[in-house]
């Protein structure tokens, strides 16, 4: 599976230009590697975030899901759509959608583990469930910038079967460390390929960090970007895993009655 991560560099609450950008980043994308997969990074609509979320925020996804769905369908390609900022009658979520090559839903996922510091669990509210789903018979999860630091959330997903998981996110420059360091060790902990794709530019004061990836179940890098807007491409081959886990069997040999 070849997959493209979109290390997008957005402007904050400027809607109609990151919707616009988006788009054309993922035709770019396409007609430069043909992807079996695209992924934007968190909340490429908004930013993270403004702070007039009610002018900006999708409502019920709506948007996305009508510009989305009909450009996979178009272009033959599945597309990870990062999360938006979307309103809903009870309030905002950070809410990831997926579809398939044939433009159909097949995930929509509100972020479970909201990033106190920066203020986000008092301006959106929280899921309540994992996700995962399957694409071209690949079974992937899904997880949102800071719940990469949560192992027992990408752990759950593993063990229902994943072997891909995406991980979408806004990740600040300042951290970028940790945030390749927990990327490479969800990946080896869980022997899963990861996509990770952050994205790149200012979002208020902060400024994020992108080095966007695709990483094998060793940890291995199979293709990297650095700090600037690009495209990350890179191919998944999903025959290695078994030989991996076989080798080294971590989920055999789990003690989960200890823990």
């Amino acid at each position: 599976m070849k997959i493209s991560c979109i290390q997008m560099d957005m402007q904050l609450g400027a809607v109609e230009e990151n919707f616009a950008h988006a788009a054309a980043l993922i035709r770019a994308a396409v007609d430069a590697d043909q992807p079996d997969v695209v992924v934007l990074p968190e909340t490429w609509n908004t930013g993270f975030f403004p702070q007039d979320l009610a002018s900006c925020a999708d409502r019920d996804g709506e948007r996305t899901k009508a510009v989305f769905s009909a450009l996979a369908k178009e272009l033959g390609v599945n597309i990870v759509c990062g999360s938006v900022a979307n309103q809903r009658a009870d309030g905002f979520y950070n809410t990831a959608y997926v579809f398939d090559r044939a433009g159909a839903v097949v995930a929509e996922y509100d972020k479970t583990h909201l990033f106190t510091p920066s203020g986000e669990n008092g301006r959106f509210r929280p899921g309540a469930h994992t996700c995962r789903f399957t694409l071209d018979g690949i079974s992937c999860g899904l997880i949102i910038c800071y719940e990469i630091r949560f192992p027992e959330l990408a752990r759950a997903i593993a063990l229902a079967g994943t072997d891909l998981l995406f991980v979408v996110a806004q990740w600040p420059e300042s951290r970028i460390m940790h945030l390749e360091t927990l990327a490479r060790a969800r990946a080896i902990e869980n022997q899963i390929f990861l996509a990770l794709c952050n994205s790149v530019g200012a979002a208020g004061e902060t400024r994020c960090g992108g080095h966007s990836a695709i990483i094998d179940p060793l940890g291995e890098y199979l293709a990297h970007a650095w700090d600037g807007e690009e495209t990350v491409t890179g191919t998944a081959d999903f025959s290695v895993i078994e030989g991996i886990r076989s080798s080294i069997n971590v989920f055999q040999d789990r003690r989960p009655e200890l823990y």
